[in-house]
């Protein structure tokens, strides 16, 4: 029975294709099929031959483009240093002539309390008056753009001489923000972050405290300051662990070791020490090795530090020669920074005698610097503390309360900055991808990274030359945006892209970079955002041959057969990738792009009058991609509001002919438009003629490379689909849309049906895809139009409603896609939901995709608490799992759902399944036993589409076994992926090939040593010392 109605149910489906060879089968409702005649196919391709002759295909030179996005980059980020340079000969001029007056009074714009009164209506001290207006250039802010304005710290005295000095004398900077922003208009923010704690930033803004009416930013921790204040450092905290340092004084220990991590780089690498009786690394997987402090590992130490304890007796001798032997072995071997080392002591007191310590490992050339931090308000071992800093080229800080952190930690950046400031070096340093907290608020994932330009501020008098003192820092940011915006999506294809890395091998961007996770409705930045390896995400790159040469800032090529998935992960596609790569000189940067072979290799260019094509242009149902840049309207403020539809329309009809445009995007675009006006019109008639449209279809669209888009909406119904927010199925800075990538590897010429997710479409909808070639010179290339139709996925074929409706009711049928997702079945919850089609036999091939940016639960290793797995039936080489893909393929929301109270998400490696038909087997059928009974079940492919038919004998359940059996296995593979610790342990250890940063500072013979946090130089006290043999023998 079974087997006789799926012979007739599959004959009648092809006898009905091979009657409609001669229409185009759009969408089926019920029993009527709605056809579109080939006449309109013909229409659009005649209007293609009629402009024929004006059209070019062009193979695209990898290598010379690569080289020409480099060359543009290099250009705009040459102009971002030159303004910076601007700034720092400005700051420190205005420095040379300010005479320092410690009784100064200033009044200056306090960007906390500007235009604000007090309650009889008067400005607050330091407010007053401050016009701001919102900019389109500052992501919509209220702005002030004539005068630049203060921020400083809730716990830095507002009116602290040295604040107000400094205040004063960086006045000079207003003219020189002004004129460097004038020259060059795609600047954003610039500054001055000084070293005694206030932050100048152009153009002025209303700083907005934290609901505590806090505000914790210090310039002095960010990134751009600290990297230019201070040439790379190997860093080993050790810290003090025993019984004396509980209660407040652990509390301020391990705010203190944050503080001190918070201050690295990737450029730097750390390790921590813990000591008492014995000593113990926080991290036993980092023992006797320096990591790099990248934002992954900093992150880790700080979970591990919170769970520090104190026990037992101090003994600091042991953890200085464990701190010194790490350093000089990563000398030795070469690793670590090999620059400026560290030794960070942090203690309630030392008692020890420690002094042959020094004479062993760092005397005379003292080539470690020791800083020393006492805490709490003791002061009994205050002049031994001091003594190991000033004898070994550190600084010595006491710290008796939280509030003191801060400050003191920051000492240490001046003293390791001296070499450089006496020698008067102005390193530029670039920063890696960070996010912007203005913009975290305002924009999309992929707007969201920036990287700065900063450059070191000196005194340049004469008396305090051997001080080396720092001013502070002068910088600029870059949003990697407007950068990538130089390397445009259509130059490079359907699956092409660029990307930037730094000299350490992590992505500055990459269209594949996720930084942020969802935890509850808020979106946050991962811990590891900004130190995603290139080789985790160009993973198919096993032998790391890519990042090597980038890394090394090599010019060359690769090809590459790669595994990539589209639509969030869900589904494999197989491409042959060649990659180009190159330096960007002056920068730490490498830029590559990647061309696909097919789509990628050749550019199919047209040219029309724009006469005829401003025309079609101006069509209601045309848009164009509103984040690709075919018009700049960044320069000129007046352009700002326009969008780049209306940018190219104003610049084409003479309107606007100063705006700068990209004209071979322009020509393509009205190429595309004359080309695809056909559909405007017949969607129109289609409208007028009722009789014509069939109920159900909702909307008609097209795409082209160029970023064209044509849209009819048929039904007016509430839609999130192809509107800004759906960035899936839209062009975008990362991607053309899913529908375009995955219609582009499909055979021309049929149809491609697949489910959008949930949350980008209502319940029961699909899409058909039509793709259409063009020969020449007997090459195939693609048209790249595609013409699409959504439509009530329940009314797809005739014959499902002799499957669905008048079949037996022990047949059960289901109709999958090529990638094993169920789209029709009786059953509407299986259709609701996106279940997966999972066959390890003849049938589907499994795919192994990889994902190291997700995202899991802490301390979680069982099973129990994945997502719930539900049969439809059960196979031995075949059976359906339903099942919401989007949290087994995307783990930080698989991991988010499920989260319990306390349950804390870290960044992980997954390998998850994928699955493709083998398209090669046109029908298989088989027999699956299931305890006393068993079922037969027949699949079959559904001609011209990437459709199956699957017909299942449904009077026997299965559903215990597959549950018992199948699924356990699959888990536990996920399981063990997802939670290897040791996995994780040798990534968070590996020393990649890197390119270190080409200047160092960490010596210079006029260095004032004996600046070390005391009045003059500190010899050990004998009788102090002794106290201390006593105490210690005493204690033990």
């Amino acid at each position: 029975m079974v087997k006789f109605f799926i012979y007739f149910v599959s004959q009648l489906f092809n006898c009905g294709f091979i009657i409609l060879k001669a229409v185009v089968v759009i969408g089926v409702k019920t029993k009527i099929i709605m056809k579109i005649p080939l006449s309109l196919i013909v229409y659009v391709l005649q209007k293609y031959k009629d402009v024929e002759g004006v059209v070019k295909i062009e193979e695209v030179d990898g290598e010379e483009l690569v080289k020409k996005f480099a060359e543009e980059m290099e250009e705009m980020l040459g102009r971002k240093m030159k303004s910076v340079k601007r700034l720092a000969e400005a700051a420190e001029d205005a420095d040379l002539y300010h005479e320092y007056n410690d009784t100064m009074e200033f009044d200056y714009y306090n960007s906390m309390l500007i235009n604000t009164v007090d309650e009889d209506g008067n400005p607050v001290p330091l407010g007053g008056e401050f016009p701001l207006e919102e900019n389109e250039h500052f992501n919509k802010l209220p702005v002030n753009t004539q005068q630049s304005n203060i921020q400083v710290p809730t716990n830095v005295y507002n009116r602290d001489p040295d604040i107000v000095n400094g205040v004063f004398m960086s006045e000079a900077l207003n003219d020189v923000f002004i004129d460097n922003f004038q020259k060059d208009p795609t600047l954003t923010w610039q500054y001055f972050g000084s070293a005694t704690g206030f932050f100048r930033l152009y153009p002025g803004i209303q700083w907005i405290p934290d609901e505590n009416g806090v505000v914790t930013f210090d310039a002095r921790n960010r990134n751009w300051y600290i990297q230019a204040a201070t040439s790379p450092k190997d860093v080993v905290i050790v810290v003090d662990v025993s019984g004396s340092m509980k209660g407040l004084r652990l509390t301020i220990a391990k705010h203190t070791i944050n503080t001190i991590l918070d201050t690295l780089g990737e450029n730097d690498f750390v390790n921590i020490i813990a000591y008492s009786d014995y000593v113990r690394y926080v991290e036993p997987c980092f023992k006797g090795t320096l990591v790099q402090a990248d934002l992954d590992n900093r992150e880790h130490f700080k979970l591990l530090v919170e769970e520090l304890h104190v026990k037992g007796e101090g003994k600091v001798k042991n953890a200085m020669k464990e701190s010194f032997k790490i350093l000089n072995e990563a000398a030795a071997l070469g690793q670590g920074s090999l620059c400026n080392q560290a030794i960070m002591l942090i203690t309630d007191g030392a008692m020890e005698d420690f002094q042959d310590v020094f004479e062993e490992f760092n005397w005379p050339e003292r080539r470690v610097r020791v800083f020393t931090y006492l805490i709490g308000r003791e002061m009994t071992f205050a002049e031994n503390v001091k003594w190991i800093a000033c004898n070994n080229k550190g600084y010595y800080t006491h710290i008796s309360t939280l509030a003191d952190v801060q400050e003191n930690v920051m000492e240490y950046l001046h003293v390791l900055s001296r070499p450089m400031v006496i020698n008067h070096d102005h390193d530029i340093i670039w920063t890696e991808a960070y996010m912007d907290s203005v913009l975290f608020n305002t924009q999309a994932q992929s707007l969201l990274l920036m990287t700065s330009v900063a450059m070191p501020v000196f005194s340049k008098k004469k008396e305090t030359l051997s001080h080396g003192i720092l001013l502070g820092v002068v910088g600029t940011d870059v949003a990697l945006r407007e950068l990538m915006r130089l390397a445009p999506r259509y130059k490079l294809g359907v699956h092409g892209y660029a990307y930037l890395i730094t000299n350490n091998g992590y992505i500055l961007s990459h269209p594949d970079l996720r930084p942020l996770y969802k935890e509850g409705k808020k979106l946050k930045p991962k811990p590891n955002y900004n130190s995603v390896d290139l080789s985790e995400v160009e993973w198919e790159d096993t032998e790391e041959r890519l990042r090597t040469a980038m890394v090394k800032g090599e010019t060359g090529t690769l090809s590459l057969d790669v595994r990539t998935s589209v639509d969030k992960g869900r589904r494999a596609m197989f491409l042959k990738n060649d990659y180009f790569y190159t330096i960007l000189n002056e920068t730490p940067f490498s830029l590559g792009i990647v061309l696909t072979r097919g789509y990628g290799q050749y550019i199919f260019t047209g040219n029309v009058s724009v006469e005829e094509g401003l025309h079609d242009l101006l069509a209601p149902d045309l848009t164009i991609a509103s984040e690709w840049t075919y018009c700049e309207t960044d320069i000129d403020p007046a352009h700002r509001k326009l969008s780049q539809l209306q940018a190219v329309v104003r610049y084409l009809t003479g309107k606007e002919p100063d705006l700068e445009c990209d004209m071979q995007l322009l020509q393509q675009t009205l190429f595309d438009a004359v080309v695809t006006a056909p559909m405007e019109a017949y969607w129109t008639a289609l409208m007028l003629n009722t009789s014509g449209m069939e109920d159900g279809v909702e909307t008609a669209f097209l795409g082209t490379r160029s970023g064209l888009m044509r849209f009819h909406l048929f039904l007016s119904l509430p839609r999130s689909f192809l509107t800004s927010t759906d960035k899936e199925n839209m062009f975008t800075l990362d991607h053309f849309p899913v529908w375009y990538r995955r219609a582009a590897e499909y055979p021309a010429g049929q149809f491609l049906y697949y489910m959008p997710r949930q949350d980008t479409r209502g319940i029961g909808d699909a899409f058909t895809e039509q793709t259409h070639t063009h020969t020449w010179t007997q090459k195939t290339f693609f048209l790249y139009v595609l013409l699409c139709l959504l439509f009530s996925l329940l009314l797809i074929f005739y014959f499902l409603c002799l499957c669905l409706f008048l079949s037996p009711q022990d047949i059960d049928c289901y109709v999958i896609d090529n990638n094993g997702f169920v789209l029709i079945s009786k059953q509407r919850n299986d259709v609701t939901t996106l279940c997966a089609f999972v066959c390890v036999g003849v049938y589907f091939l499994r795919v192994s995709l990889f994902d190291y940016q997700a995202m899991c639960k802490m301390n979680s290793h069982s099973v129990s608490s994945a997502r719930p797995l539900l049969s439809v039936c059960t196979l031995n080489s075949l059976f359906l799992l339903e099942f919401n893909i989007c949290g087994f393929w995307h783990t930080e929301h698989f991991a988010d759902a499920h989260k319990k109270k306390g349950d804390i998400l870290q960044p992980c490696d997954t390998e998850y399944p994928s699955f493709v038909y083998e398209p090669s087997v046109k029908e298989t059928n088989s027999i699956i036993k299931c305890g006393r009974c068993q079922k037969m079940f027949v699949v079959q492919q559904i001609p011209e589409s990437n459709l199956l038919m699957l017909v299942i004998q449904a009077d026997c359940d299965c559903s215990r076994q597959m549950h018992e059996k199948p699924l356990l296995p699959l888990l536990l593979l996920l399981d063990s992926a997802v939670h290897n610790a040791s996995v994780k342990c040798d990534r968070m250890r590996s020393q990649k090939i890197r390119r270190r940063p080409e200047s160092c500072h960490a010596y210079h013979p006029q260095e004032n040593a004996n600046d070390c946090g005391g009045a003059s130089f500190i010899s050990l006290s004998a009788s102090l010392f002794f106290i201390c043999l006593s105490f210690s023998a005493l204690v033990s």
